[in-house]
């Protein structure tokens, strides 16, 4: 059986050139204008990299950015939720040209991409506007997301890029980065139809570990995808190599054998909650999932989205058959005292939050940086070995 399609075209469309193609541009990027991208526009040109962007090939123009923002769709009508873009505080470039992008999270600041500049364009205030209450609901400069758009500047820089390499993220989690391309091979090569993924950046404790099991099993999966994210987080997340072992610790000791790919993905969290589940059901589908859980708050931050918003926006605002992957829509997951297992709370209704084991992150992390273990419902014991590892050299750390 055929995977699932990519989103908008018969097969991927990845940017990377190969290592002959790879030369010609280091050498040309020589004699180009350079400009530093953002971390933002660095993660976007490696989604495009990788597969995930299918079929996105380059940075949108001011048009397509807002259409995206305001309509889901770009001028053409492909269906897109966030705007893909490289935002610039100037340019000496001018549309025609081309443009070396250089890497801001590398050493030495290599080259990433080279693009033709096809225009430069200046985002109003009210472009801006328009972009911020669209896509994070919210014009908030607490706003993780807010923060980090606004500060890139306001000359969009737009045009097709081919990509040079992958950044750090091949180099710094060699075993757990991977393309959208290698991701297809794998599940191909595993034999499974449907396949379910899990979006994560943060550690998995008992409740995502069981619901990943209730998805396999009410979809009649063949696995499940831990896809988590490599990229730039806020600050106060637990960095990507500290959630990769603990999630691999988990994965090994508790589930079976061929029922789980863990792997990770290139790109900076935006925190746009509704947006970015929407987006992360089109990278998934690129993948070759079926599926992708969309829980409580997925992709959210602080309270700028109502619980279950990520689940409603694609009933309210996608449009039918505009995404080929389907969604499983998880409740708040939770340690039953009474049943003596992890359930959906909705599935419960008999019970009180008394009958819950249920911890707050600000406790969970107090716990662990005093070297305490959650109870063993609420996290397994191995993983929260690895947690307090960590948790008790940051403290200590700042303590100094």
């Amino acid at each position: 059986m055929a995977l699932i399609a990519p989103h908008g075209a018969d097969a991927l469309r990845p940017v990377i050139v190969d290592a002959a193609r790879r030369a010609e541009l280091e050498s040309e990027a020589e004699t180009l204008p350079s400009m530093m991208a953002s971390s933002a526009a660095a993660a976007n040109a490696v989604m495009m990299a990788a597969g995930y962007f299918t079929p996105l090939t380059g940075y949108m123009n001011r048009a397509d950015a807002l259409s995206v923002a305001k309509n889901m769709t770009t001028s053409e009508g492909l269906f897109w939720p966030v705007p893909v873009m490289n935002l610039a505080e100037g340019a000496t470039v001018t549309a025609g040209q081309r443009l070396a992008l250089t890497d801001p999270n590398r050493e030495g600041h290599p080259v990433l991409a080279v693009m033709t500049v096809d225009a430069v364009e200046t985002l109003s205030d009210n472009d801006m506007a328009i972009i911020l209450e669209n896509v994070f609901r919210t014009d908030d400069p607490q706003h993780p997301g807010v923060a980090a758009m606004t500060a890139q500047g306001r000359t969009l820089i737009s045009g097709p890029i081919e990509v040079l390499n992958f950044s750090y993220f091949e180099e710094d989690f060699a075993e757990t980065f991977r393309t959208a391309m290698s991701i297809r091979e794998e599940i191909a090569e595993r034999g499974w139809e449907r396949v379910v993924a899990f979006q994560t950046r943060n550690p998995m404790h008992r409740a995502h570990e069981e619901l990943c099991r209730m998805a396999m099993e009410d979809l009649s999966a063949d696995g499940v995808l831990i896809h988590m994210l490599l990229g730039k987080l806020k600050p106060g997340d637990i960095p990507a190599d500290v959630r990769d072992a603990s999630i691999r610790k988990m994965v090994d000791l508790y589930f079976p054998a061929n029922t789980v790919m863990v792997t990770g993905y290139g790109f900076d969290m935006l925190y746009a909650g509704p947006r970015e589940a929407v987006l992360h059901a089109v990278f998934r589908q690129n993948a070759g999932c079926t599926h992708l859980i969309v829980g409580r708050d997925h992709a959210g931050v602080g309270s700028y989205y109502g619980g279950f918003d990520a689940q409603t926006i694609f009933d309210e605002d996608v449009p039918e058959g505009a995404l080929a992957l389907d969604i499983y829509r998880a409740d708040h997951t939770a340690f039953s005292k009474k049943l003596d297992r992890v359930v959906m709370m909705r599935d419960a209704p008999d019970h009180s939050p008394e009958d819950f084991v249920l911890l707050s992150g600000t406790k969970v992390r107090e716990m662990l940086g005093q070297g305490i273990a959650p109870p063993p419902e609420f996290s397994r014991p191995e993983v929260a070995e690895i947690l307090m590892a960590y948790y008790q050299e940051l403290d200590g750390h700042s303590a100094t």
